[in-house]
């Protein structure tokens, strides 16, 4: 498997990153499969760097705050009107209601919406597309909201989305190969309770689930990231490191 980093700053586009968005990539022997999760602002411009946006064979929406989701509009625009022609729908994960948000969103009336480009889907187990088995697990966050791990040929990817200290973590996250973890808050401050992780905790959920490597992500850009990093690597002793855009990990 391979992870593109496409952006990963917290809450709202930061001067170096998109917000939240990741291409996980795996390839099965006839070809490449490309799953983007999330599609937060500023992400489709980024996308299109590392993959032809028209060869995206599935999104996943950990939840429908816009810093995750409201680049869906312009991919719409994107499949809808593109020269070359009628682009086949692919599939589109996501809470009870995406569909209506979406369409919402772009001031469109709700049917059709966007249901003639993307095929919406609510998330149930199991989900497969192409080498991938997806497993979501709803976590601690103010709307309805979805960590996500994606396996393939042995390989485990681990997403937290955004969520609040929560169990359900640690079995999203055990024995990750990378485990994308969000870390918005510091230790030190007076933080509302299920909405965001401290980079502690980050590394105190890695410590727990035995991953292999961690990925502090989605930092808001009011924060020194490095204040997050720092409490994470007290915390988890394996391979370390913030979240940057461009960056590729393979597995």
């Amino acid at each position: 498997m391979r992870v593109t980093v496409v952006g990963c700053s917290g809450s709202y586009p930061g001067p170096d990153s998109p917000a939240s968005c990741y291409l996980v990539q795996a390839r099965d022997g006839l070809r490449t499969w490309s799953i983007v999760l999330d599609m937060g602002n500023g992400a489709l411009g980024a996308l299109q760097r590392y993959v032809d946006p028209l060869r995206v064979d599935a999104v996943l929406i950990s939840h429908l705050h816009a810093d995750h989701c409201v680049d869906m509009t312009s991919y719409y625009v994107l499949r809808k009107y593109h020269p070359t022609g009628t682009q086949p729908k692919i599939p589109v994960w996501g809470p009870k209601g995406t569909a209506k948000r979406l369409a919402n969103a772009y001031d469109l009336p709700r049917k059709p919406g966007m249901r003639e480009e993307f095929s919406f889907r609510v998330y149930k187990l199991p989900i497969t597309v192409g080498p991938f088995t997806i497993t979501p697990y709803e976590v601690d966050h103010p709307v309805p909201a979805y960590g996500l791990r994606l396996e393939a040929f042995d390989k485990v990817v681990a997403y937290s989305g955004d969520t609040g200290p929560i169990p359900v973590l640690d079995e999203l996250a055990a024995d990750a190969d990378l485990f994308l973890c969000e870390a918005s808050f510091r230790s030190c401050d007076d933080n509302p309770p299920h909405l965001h992780l401290t980079g502690a905790e980050a590394g105190e959920i890695a410590t727990r689930a035995s991953v292999k490597r961690l990925i502090v992500t989605h930092v808001p850009p009011w924060h020194d990231a490095q204040v997050m990093l720092g409490e994470a690597t007290k915390a988890y002793d394996g391979p370390t490191e913030l979240a940057a855009q461009g960056v590729v990990y393979d597995l």
